[in-house]
């Protein structure tokens, strides 16, 4: 009866029992799972994620908790990992509302931080109990002529020449948070001369401080340029106005779209689906063996659209997801996916090689979902070879610090011809009937490349294909990559 999921596991990691609520959160509503290792029951990209780190706080009796979003449902799980007296218990929540929250806030604040530093009006902020500058943006660097650690080591009253400073902002102070007050006074530049400015200041909260916000405009420079700023201010809102308007339109369809997706085709999905089986089940020996063979057909059928509709969602949702760079090791990275690569298909040979030089730069959830996307394709491409080999190389890119990820098999290849299609949503060069697919991985490859400012591109030769895709890395990433 419990809302939240729960899985009970015994000392080796394997399930013992789950209630609904996990069921229907793995997307494990039907079967038997009991003895079945708890990883192998969800997604591979979580898995790959989080087998490692949860098996390390759990050899140290630690609780462990991460948060991952469930593709099928498009939400997030927080799945929380403790020992007990037998084994292990998992509780899976919704945690959907709250990590929503959580990314509109740092969205706020990254947002905010972005707009002082890269104000065109010189900014800065002091500490209202002692009366230091806490911060300032780079204009204001530029305006009174002093680097940033000179000006951060000031105090309020080293602006004014008359130190009267104080006690004009303890008049704002008092005025109350809602005012904005603008006052006209003298202020002193780092080289010594007075300028004439008029300050907007009003409190704030900084770092869990009181603090006083100050905007410093030079009164003559902003007469002079006040009929200018007026008119490309007016262009400026006509323009931002449309943009907006486009983006809101944009926005809607893309929410209409993925909750279609989410919903409107699942369901029916689920419904012809169930009453396959249940007529399999109930009515099997009363039907021929045509009527079985179609049974089998819808439920392919069934099986194919949910797995387009999860594809189709995973690419319109894509370019929402993070950008979060780190050095990643794509040696493990792709052991993971080819080890579950032979687990689904055992009856398959594949001799999978990788180069030495394995370490990019990349966000890692969207480097899983394109590592995913290429080895499945040639796993795919090399189903009709007795010989099959798959190879993974990280070369040196074209410029400075690029990564290229090259993937090459001996499968079926592609006709150098219609390269063009091959990053194209829905473009198939092969029959379904002899290579099964939706046409979504390429897209999705190119899509995640994308997001890191990158590249894709393919080749193809007599002994098969190669797919490559080139990520740029950040001058962190390269430092570390010099120092090791």
């Amino acid at each position: 009866m419990a809302r939240d999921g729960i899985v009970l596991l015994d000392s080796a990691g394997r399930i013992v029992a789950l209630n609904a609520a996990a069921r229907r959160f793995l997307n494990r509503v039907d079967g038997d799972f009991s003895g079945r290792d708890f990883w192998s029951v969800v997604p591979p990209g979580i898995a790959t994620l989080h087998q490692l780190g949860t098996a390390q706080a759990m050899a140290l009796s630690k609780d462990h908790v991460f948060v991952e979003r469930s593709d099928f449902e498009c939400d997030w799980l927080e799945y929380c990992f403790r020992t007990h007296s037998t084994g292990y218990v998992v509780n899976l929540r919704d945690v959907t509302h709250k990590h929503d929250l959580q990314l509109l806030l740092a969205k706020s604040k990254q947002t905010n931080l972005l707009l002082f530093e890269k104000n065109p009006n010189a900014m800065w902020i002091f500490d209202m109990a002692s009366q230091r500058i806490v911060s300032v943006n780079q204009a204001a660097c530029d305006f009174y002529a002093m680097t940033r650690s000179s000006f951060l080591a000031l105090k309020l009253g080293a602006l004014f020449p008359d130190h009267s400073g104080a006690a004009l902002f303890d008049s704002v102070d008092q005025a109350g948070p809602t005012e904005l007050a603008l006052q006209i006074c003298n202020q002193i530049k780092g080289d010594g001369t007075l300028v004439l400015v008029e300050l907007a200041c009003g409190p704030i909260v900084w770092q869990d401080h009181q603090a006083m916000l100050v905007s410093v405009s030079d009164v003559a420079e902003r007469h002079l340029s006040d009929r200018t700023l007026r008119q490309e201010n007016a262009e400026l809102k006509l323009a931002l106005s449309s943009a907006n308007e486009a983006l809101k339109t944009a926005g809607r369809d893309l929410t209409a779209l993925t909750y279609a997706l989410s919903h409107d085709l699942q369901v029916p999905l689920h419904v012809v689906n169930g009453f396959a089986a249940i007529l399999a089940k109930r009515y099997g020996e009363l039907i021929d063996h045509t009527g079985r063979h179609y049974i089998n057909r819808i439920q392919d059928s069934t099986r194919l659209m949910a797995e387009l509709v999860d594809d189709l969602r995973r690419l319109v949702k894509l370019p929402q997801r993070s950008d979060r760079l780190e050095s990643l090791d794509v040696t493990a990275l792709c052991a993971v996916i080819v080890d579950d690569l032979r687990f689904r298909y055992p009856d398959r040979t594949v001799t999978f090689e990788m180069n030495a030089r394995s370490t990019v730069a990349a966000d890692k959830s969207l480097l899983v979902i394109a590592l995913n996307c290429l080895l499945e394709n040639a796993w795919k491409f090399t189903s009709k070879k007795v010989d099959a080999w798959i190879r993974v190389a990280v070369l040196a890119g074209d410029g400075p610090g690029e990564r290229v990820l090259q993937v090459s098999d001996n499968g079926a290849g592609f006709d150098t011809a219609y390269s063009d299609k091959l990053f194209v949503a829905f473009q198939r060069l092969h029959s379904a009937a002899d290579y099964p697919g939706n046409g979504l991985g390429l897209a999705t490859v190119m899509r995640v490349a994308e997001r890191h400012g990158g590249r894709v591109w393919a080749e193809s030769t007599p002994n098969g294909a190669s797919f490559y895709m080139a990520l740029p890395q950040t001058p962190v990433e390269q430092a570390i990559e010099q120092a090791n």
